[in-house]
């Protein structure tokens, strides 16, 4: 692309909650501008954009794929995107990728918390956007319904440019407001006959027009003299205010058809040729100088200095790491040497690739506002940012979503952990929402992300790419244990049977330390009563005791030992027989001293609407929760409280049962609490149960 066209380039993600239809709306796209040649479906998995196989199988976009048209002298780069909320991360991740968007919008009058949440992120990005209300094709729809939707829940000023011809079944065409033509399609080519409009259908057309002019006077003091003088507007001037507008995000022109018929996507992509802005159409992209940390600002422009932002990585077991960047400012070249200044470290440049479908295509070059990927590059990750090694530049990189649900990961196979764990890790580089640790305690691996469908397309892909079959299970809780009491105790081990004996004495004194604290064990042997040589086996034998828990097999912390008594056998004292004394007489010691089961308490904090706030609040203090205060955060409340980790190991769906879907949380590890007796009586037995099942397993 040479730099003059510039101007006729528009890169746009196709956005919506689930089941809007977005990625039959992007097949429907590339066929009528002639990218394809047939028009795929992604129900019977002939789509170009889905090609997931976990795609195809559940019949939803999990991975934001990437495309190009020709349309009327104009380049469109396409990102179709996913709606469910398990997978919005990816969704967020690519808005920092494009210039606009194209929102679709149910039409039976359904818009989801996924919608709001997309919305938000649109407005925040300080996104253009266009909305297409698809599927009129469907029975129970309405396309009044959907503007209201627009206006009611998203607080967008809605503008019809084009009005449905027909409904459901007989469902035809579409009204173009502006020319006041009748569009209509007599079969899935998407090219339509233009005839003119029927008294019943140009009423219609007239009233639409007329609030359209009437929503763009609004936006501008001249436009609005004129059009209250003359109560019309040329329509030059219409168009050129409603680019400026929907630019300002002052409006948002709605278009209206159905992917699967193939109606009314040549209007849309008329508008987003005509309406939705170049890349140097919009504001320059903010940046760190990495040495400084001084404000840059990097305009779309050819001519200066190379940066890209990492916003999306695919792994393949065959072909390897693939980085897909948005080109910011200057030119990536193919072979050429860059700085990845989120790491300080020096990258070379394979051949450029094109993006289209599960398909890429070579590229010499590519310039402002285009999304192009490159292999096996070296250290890069997503949200890194690649630049001219003399004009450093750092993007601030997306922010990693807190998971809202853990599963352990236990491999079906003996000795894959590695190889699990290996292939988890390859994972969680393509995808920011996941995150993968072992727990020290229970050494698990953890597997976290945004839901439960996320963590089940995650196991498939482990299977499919890597081999690796692992079962989940819930994490088991890291409980520890404590005493409350001092108490003292003797341990003493004597064994003699023929020959040389083992002889160890020691008197322990057990205190608890405040919480946090840890472990301490002090030497008052004085005299030589144990000589000093052994002191560090009887230290020995109190670790592993204490690492073995004494109620129900959790580490023991928060507790001080002291060694102040015992005596030695000249000949048949050793190392061995001072560890088995030293648990012997701690032991005894634990078991006077109150010994408690601590349970870890998360932070949680829990944004829900304000309706759903008293319900919230019962479910947390039916967890046992202590809800510590609450906020107000937009139109709705952020509460927060303390609450057991037992107890919301799986709130995420009990969540959004209890808000419809508009909650969301995020937790933290806080500190540990003494277990109330019930819970601590429920986990002793739970354990002791487990142990039991565990040796006769052994044993059969």
């Amino acid at each position: 692309m040479a730099v003059e066209e510039l101007g006729r380039l528009r890169t746009i993600a196709i956005v919506g909650q689930g089941g809007a239809g977005k990625s039959q709306l992007a097949e429907a796209m590339l066929f009528t501008a002639g990218t394809t040649t047939r028009l795929g479906r992604p129900d019977d998995g002939t789509a170009v954009m889905d090609f997931e196989p976990e795609e195809l199988q559940r019949g939803v976009t999990i991975s934001s794929s990437f495309h190009h048209l020709n349309w009327k002298r104009t380049e469109v780069i396409l990102a179709n995107t996913p709606g469910y909320s398990a997978f919005l991360p990816d969704t967020f991740n690519t808005l920092r990728a494009v210039d606009s968007a194209v929102l679709l919008v149910s039409p039976g009058g359904d818009l989801k918390v996924e919608s709001e949440k997309i919305w938000n992120a649109l407005c925040e990005g300080g996104l253009p956007r266009l909305a297409f209300v698809s599927r009129l094709d469907r029975e129970r729809t309405s396309f009044d319904a959907a503007l209201a939707d627009l206006e009611k829940h998203l607080q967008a000023r809605p503008v019809a440019l084009t009005l449905p011809i027909g409904e459901e079944t007989g469902f035809s065409g579409v009204i173009d407001i502006l020319a006041m033509k009748a569009l209509v399609y007599a079969d899935a080519s998407g090219k339509p006959r233009e005839d003119e409009l029927s008294k019943d259908l140009k009423e219609r057309a007239e009233k639409a027009r007329a609030a359209l002019f009437e929503a763009i006077a609004e936006t501008d003091d001249e436009l609005l003299e004129e059009y209250l003088d003359k109560g019309t507007l040329p329509e030059e001037k219409v168009r050129a205010a409603l680019r400026a507008a929907v630019s300002a995000g002052k409006v948002t022109p709605v278009f209206c058809g159905s992917g699967t018929k193939n109606i009314g996507v040549g209007p849309l992509l008329d508008a987003i040729a005509s309406l939705l802005p170049a890349p140097n159409e919009r504001p320059p992209a903010k940046a760190q100088n990495p040495k400084s940390a001084e404000t840059i600002e990097r305009a779309a422009d050819p001519g200066a200095p190379f940066s890209a932002l990492v916003f999306k990585t695919v792994i393949d077991p065959f072909a390897g790491k693939l980085s897909i960047f948005r080109v910011i400012s200057g030119r990536a070249q193919s072979d050429a040497s860059v700085l990845n200044a989120s790491r300080e470290s020096k990258e070379r440049f394979g051949q450029l690739l094109r993006l289209e479908g599960k398909k890429q295509s070579p590229l010499a070059a590519a310039l402002p506002g285009e999304i192009v990927a490159v292999a096996k590059l070296k250290d890069t990750a997503t949200g890194d940012t690649l630049c001219d090694e003399k004009s450093p530049v750092l993007f601030e990189p997306p922010v990693r979503p807190a998971p809202v649900i853990s599963f352990a990961i236990r491999p079906k196979s003996k000795g894959d952990e590695e190889k699990a764990s290996a292939a988890l890790q390859k994972l969680v580089e393509e995808d920011t929402a996941l995150e993968m640790h072992r727990d020290p305690q229970t050494r698990e691996i953890i597997l976290s992300g945004t839901g439960q469908m996320h963590i089940e397309v995650t196991v498939e892909k482990l299977k499919r790419k890597f081999n690796v079959e692992v079962e989940l299970q819930a994490p088991k809780v890291p409980y520890k244990e404590a005493i409350k009491g001092r108490a003292e105790a003797q341990g003493k081990y004597k064994k003699q049977s023929g020959g040389r004996g083992q002889y160890g004495d020691c008197w322990l004194r057990v205190e608890p330390l405040p919480r946090g604290k840890g472990f301490e064990f002090e030497d008052k042997i004085v005299g030589g009563a144990i000589p000093r040589n052994f002191i560090p086996s009887v230290e020995k034998g109190v670790r592993n005791t204490l690492a073995e828990g004494f109620l129900a097999g959790y580490p023991m912390i928060d507790v001080k030992v002291t060694v102040y008594d015992g005596s030695y056998h000249d000949v048949d004292s050793s190392d061995m027989a001072f560890q088995i004394a030293a648990s012997m007489g701690l032991k005894a010691a634990l078991e006077k001293a109150k010994p408690i089961i601590l349970e870890p308490i998360v932070a949680l904090e829990v944004s829900c609407p304000d309706e759903c706030m008293g319900d919230v609040i019962g479910d947390l203090n039916s967890r046992r929760g202590k809800v510590l205060g609450m906020e107000t955060k937009g139109s709705g409340q952020v509460i927060k409280a303390m609450v057991p980790m037992s107890e919301v190991l799986k709130y995420a769906p009990d969540l959004r049962s209890i808000t419809s879907g508009r909650g969301s949380f995020e937790q933290h590890f806080s500190h540990y609490e003494e277990a109330p007796p019930v819970v601590a009586e429920k986990i002793i037995k739970e354990t002791n149960a487990a142990r039991e099942a565990s040796k006769q397993h052994a044993h059969a």
